[in-house]
């Protein structure tokens, strides 16, 4: 008897920290995926307040990777990853998840088309906003605010 529930014991642990494993492999991956669009933005945002000097390469890298990484980041949020590691993602998430797929899609649509209307400095600080007020609008609604 002792051993059958010591059995069952090392099984539910050992499944509680599969779980708990995954919830952080999936926190990690949306983070890192995240950090990277908000890396690969560094560039173009200084760009738009005339900090350096626009650079269209760098632009165009900006949005391929924004277009990469948000167009993975709804599958990143699945029902088991709500809390583990250090999310700063809110609960509101998982609340309104047609939402956030939406705002990701978005992202992307505008990305694509920033992509294609970017030539120039004019365009650049014409379309550049469109696609970097889709990340504060989620900031806003689904991240831990920053103090």
């Amino acid at each position: 008897m002792l051993r059958t529930l010591m059995a069952s014991i090392v099984l539910v642990l050992a499944t509680a920290t599969g779980a708990w494993t995954q919830n952080v492999d999936v926190i990690k991956q949306r983070q890192d995926l995240l950090e990277q669009m908000g890396k690969a933005a560094k560039g173009p945002g200084q760009m738009m307040k005339q900090e350096i000097p626009f650079d269209e390469p760098t632009v165009q890298a900006a949005l391929d990777t924004v277009i990469a990484n948000a167009a993975k980041l709804p599958g990143l949020f699945p029902e088991d990853s709500k809390t583990g590691g250090e999310t700063e993602a809110l609960p509101a998430i998982w609340e309104n998840k047609a939402d956030v797929t939406s705002r990701y899609e978005k992202l992307v649509a505008d990305a694509k088309a920033a992509k294609v209307a970017v030539s120039d400095e004019f365009e650049f600080m014409e379309t550049w906003p469109k696609v970097a007020g889709n990340c504060g609008g989620c900031h806003k609604k689904y991240r831990v605010e920053k103090k």
